[in-house]
């Protein structure tokens, strides 16, 4: 009896995690695939005139992008490092409706809009900002510690001279100077980069939702 206890249990397990991966799998397919309604790409072309269709359509997918990394998250959280798509997501909040359905959809729980948040100092990244490179680099296949370039969601602003966005430089060598421009490769940073004890590991980002710097600002975690 003991034994056939055992294996029910272990079965049990077995289909229950087999579930999960399912469930996760048609959550990011149904994220990667979803087309915002024309009303939230109207509001956002007449809050930045000055972008192209093809510039709006590639911040539509900064957001996209930005929602897998929430889902990714399990609910830890996650800053928003652009102004431009944090502009995109809380027109898309507007649309409570679309926004909630979307939300039941994508991570069965109702995603609630902070403001877009940007690292501390030039070179002192807070937790939810380390999260949100290293889930960016993920996604898009980049050495988090090592960058070859930008993921999406931290060079837009830049790409797109966005009015107050955030500009990350991906070399610390060069200098990060001036206001709104930040030293990205401080955020990959598996301890202290240059001098900087404040540093957060990748690890200490993952094991809680803010840190000893009180980084709990813009972003996404946890929900309803």
């Amino acid at each position: 009896m003991t034994l056939i206890l055992i294996v029910l249990a272990v079965v049990a397990t077995v289909v229950w995690f087999s579930a999960k991966r399912a469930a996760s799998a048609r959550r990011e397919q149904y994220i990667t695939g979803y087309d915002f309604h024309k009303g939230i790409v109207s509001k956002l072309t007449q809050k930045h005139p000055g972008l192209t269709g093809q510039e709006i359509e590639l911040v539509m997918q900064a957001l996209r992008n930005y929602f897998l990394m929430c889902l990714r998250s399990k609910r830890k959280l996650v800053s928003m490092p652009s102004r431009v798509v944090d502009d995109a997501w809380h027109e898309f909040i507007l649309s409570t409706r679309v926004y909630g359905d979307f939300c039941r959809r994508a991570f069965g729980y109702f995603l609630h809009h902070t403001p877009a948040e940007a690292m501390a100092t030039s070179t002192r990244a807070r937790v939810g900002i380390k999260r949100a490179w290293r889930l960016a680099c993920i996604h898009e296949k980049i050495d988090p510690k090592k960058p070859a370039k930008l993921p999406l969601i931290f060079a837009i602003d830049s790409m797109l001279n966005i009015p107050d966005g955030f500009t990350y430089q991906l070399h610390c060598d060069r200098g990060a100077s001036g206001t709104g421009v930040y030293c990205a490769s401080h955020i990959g940073c598996s301890s202290g980069c240059a001098g900087d004890s404040g540093a957060i590991s990748d690890e200490a980002a993952d094991s809680s939702g803010c840190g000893s710097d009180g980084g709990c600002g813009g972003g996404c975690g946890g929900g309803d």
